[in-house]
């Protein structure tokens, strides 16, 4: 579970906070999607999750359990705020959570089994080398992110969507109940784009939690059990995909002419934007 209570975020010389008093839940067993125009607020929320940002004012509480895993699988909160983790706090944290964000470029190049074998870092002892629970984790992650045939080749030989999905990969390998995830379908093409959904949404009846931030409105309305609609850095719209995908609160938020229709698949809201006002 991932608590984000009373989140605040300021960025030096700008006007506004980049986040204003956010709060929402995202639970264990469940899909969480964080949506919003460009600037609203949604990658800080990951980055204060990564620690590359303090928060003026409020806190993120990552929970360590599995939903319906048991009592056994249960364990203490780990708060975010302005106070730094213990290294042994900042270990069991990287256990627990693992994060795809939404930039990101290695130093060097480097094999693409040995990249995804990174997530396997915070499971580490010393110099011990691989152990056959990092070999299986690691088979399973690029089987499930469907980059078997990619384990061969070098990070620098890939494309953009191919990129997209060793990262997703990398982060299953580190494995953990909490899964979040920035942006991760970019450069993805439509194929690679549902079967990441469908990966998110099975990892969440898994019993995890994962929580994405996406622009993809209409998968997000598709796939995601809650959303929270971000705008200039507060919540704008918070629940089911038919509390939040309603006309006058997308058009609001996105200034944008917009309808909102029923996709005649799977009856999930489907936005359809229009020609710019004073267009035809």
């Amino acid at each position: 579970m991932i608590e984000v209570d009373g989140l605040t975020v300021r960025y030096a010389r700008t006007e506004r906070p980049a986040l204003a008093s956010v709060s929402f839940t995202a639970r264990a067993g469940a899909l969480t999607a964080v949506v919003g125009p460009n600037g609203s607020g949604k990658s800080t929320v990951v980055r204060t999750l990564l620690g590359r940002v303090t928060p003026s004012a409020g806190t993120i509480r990552v929970g360590g359990a599995i939903a319906d895993a048991g009592a056994a699988a249960r364990a203490p909160s780990i708060e975010l705020g302005r106070a730094p983790l213990p290294p042994e706090v900042r270990r069991t944290l990287a256990r627990r959570l693992a994060i795809v964000p939404q930039r990101e470029e290695p130093a060097f190049p480097l094999p693409v089994r040995d990249f995804i074998a990174l997530g396997r870092h915070p499971h580490g002892r010393g110099f011990g080398g691989e152990t056959a629970t990092d070999r299986d984790a690691i088979a399973v992650a690029a089987e499930r992110a469907a980059v078997g045939p990619l384990l061969g080749r070098w990070t620098s030989e890939l494309s953009g969507g191919e990129w997209q999905r060793v990262r997703v990969a990398r982060a299953l390998a580190q494995g953990g109940e909490v899964l979040v995830l920035d942006e991760p379908t970019t450069f993805l093409d439509v194929a690679h784009e549902m079967a990441a959904f469908e990966l998110f949404d099975d990892l969440a009846r898994e019993g995890r939690t994962v929580l994405l931030v996406s622009h993809q409105l209409n998968l997000v309305a598709r796939f995601a059990d809650h959303i929270v609609l971000l705008k200039q850095g507060r919540v704008a719209a918070d629940g089911a995909a038919d509390d939040v995908m309603r006309g006058e609160v997308l058009e609001s938020v996105y200034d944008w002419p917009l309808v909102v229709s029923r996709d005649p698949a799977v009856g999930a809201p489907v936005l359809v934007p229009l020609r710019g006002r004073g267009r035809r």
